[in-house]
């Protein structure tokens, strides 16, 4: 994605669950390099929120987020013109499946 300080920008996030259960988990975002995350804003994201994928199920997940203008002006984001945005999804305890979850894996 190419975007310009203090212009909004989604994106989604393509997750798929390859595993023959439902998986439930949380995501975490970071920002690199690190110090160029004091610029970075998130206006709507998915991360820090339980997500559960069913077996095999793809989801987009989106993100809506800004740079801030500042991050322009800023002497120490002179040498910064690449940023990435990752995220790490980390499994959570498993609560019992749901009973169209136990139907759609027995098909």
């Amino acid at each position: 994605v190419r975007t310009s300080p203090g212009q909004t920008v989604l994106a989604f996030y393509t997750a798929t669950n390859r595993s023959d259960h439902a998986i439930t988990g949380v995501s975490t975002y970071n920002v690199s390099p690190m110090k160029a995350g004091v610029h970075f804003n998130k206006i709507q994201c998915f991360c820090f929120e339980e997500q559960r994928l069913r077996p095999h199920e793809t989801i987009d997940m989106p993100v809506f987020f800004y740079l801030d203008p500042e991050f322009a002006v800023d002497p120490k984001m002179r040498d910064v013109d690449t940023l990435t945005l990752s995220y790490t999804f980390f499994k959570v305890e498993e609560k019992e499946p749901l009973p169209a979850e136990d139907e759609a894996v027995k098909k």
